[in-house]
């Protein structure tokens, strides 16, 4: 009777020892996790807040590097409890840890050998975060491996392995860090609106560059474009020429990630502009992809 007794009761006490502590682990990494994210939540929208209320129209490079490292701190700790949890509920199942110290490495050496991509995505991403190349709410073009054109959005999210992006579609593209070749940020410290407008080659071009140059000066003391603008926009002159029309290049410093409303707001005053003057524009009035700069 007592030897019948002795399995089940060592089982009893296990559940009531080691067992309780595995539960508590597993609940208390889920907690955890749990806070972590509800910290890092916090942390983010306090920085968005800060944005949203400061008097600037646009995100600083401090604030964008900020939500960056908050987000990668935040998934860093959650794997870090999560690795701490599986050591201590292996030592209380009874595994010892220090007895698989060396499959462990022969087992990582192969991963090595399986994960490069994934380990060159980690590095990458570490690269990325440490030299500012681009942060949250950046509008950026990434190049990646096997794509020449590469693809153009906002940064929502950078973590260590991945970058997600959302373009003006609403599309989200996640793109691995390992795999990015060439980032161009649209969006770092200044950028610019680029503006070539075709008239009749028979048109005067110093009464063009008159116009345009009243456009700009209106444009400058807008109420609401004026901000977005750095400095009065520019009449750099004929670009190109074409059998029948000549290009006249107008370009415009604006804050970085603005140049795209300011483009498309001085197309506008542009095609009124010479409308009044009675100057046809052709149909080809456009804006060329915007430059950013550092």
């Amino acid at each position: 009777m007592n030897l019948a007794l002795a399995p089940m009761t060592d089982i009893t006490t296990w559940v009531r020892g080691s067992g309780l502590e595995i539960v508590l682990f597993v609940l208390g990494v889920i907690l955890a996790s749990r806070a972590v994210r509800w910290a890092g939540a916090a942390i983010t929208d306090r920085i968005d807040a800060k944005v949203a209320d400061g008097a600037g129209l646009v995100r600083s490079e401090s604030a964008k590097h900020a939500h960056v490292v908050a987000q990668v701190s935040m998934w860093a700790v959650i794997v870090l409890l999560y690795c701490v949890a599986a050591v201590l509920t292996l030592q209380r199942l009874g595994v010892p840890i220090t007895s698989l110290v060396a499959p462990a490495a022969v087992v990582g050496v192969a991963l090595g050998f399986g994960a490069q991509r994934l380990v060159q995505d980690i590095l990458a991403g570490v690269f990325i975060i440490t030299e500012r190349q681009y942060g949250f709410g950046d509008v950026v073009r990434i190049s990646a491996l096997g794509s020449e054109v590469g693809v153009s959005g906002t940064v929502e999210e950078v973590t260590l392995r991945i970058t997600r992006l959302r373009t003006v579609n609403g599309e989200v593209v996640i793109v691995a860090n390992g795999q990015i070749v060439q980032v161009t940020n649209q969006s770092r410290d200044w950028a610019r609106a680029v503006i070539d407008v075709p008239v009749p080659s028979t048109v005067d071009v110093a009464r063009v560059r008159e116009i345009l140059s009243r456009v700009g000066t209106e444009a400058r003391d807008d109420q609401e474009l004026g901000p977005l603008l750095l400095d009065p926009p520019s009449v750099l002159g004929v670009e190109s020429l074409e059998v029948d029309t000549l290009h006249v290049r107008m370009v415009a410093r604006t804050l970085p990630g603005k140049q795209f409303t300011v483009g498309r707001e001085l197309r506008a005053r542009v095609a009124l502009a010479f409308q009044a003057e009675g100057i046809n524009v052709s149909t080809s009035l456009e804006t060329p992809e915007p430059v950013g700069a550092s």
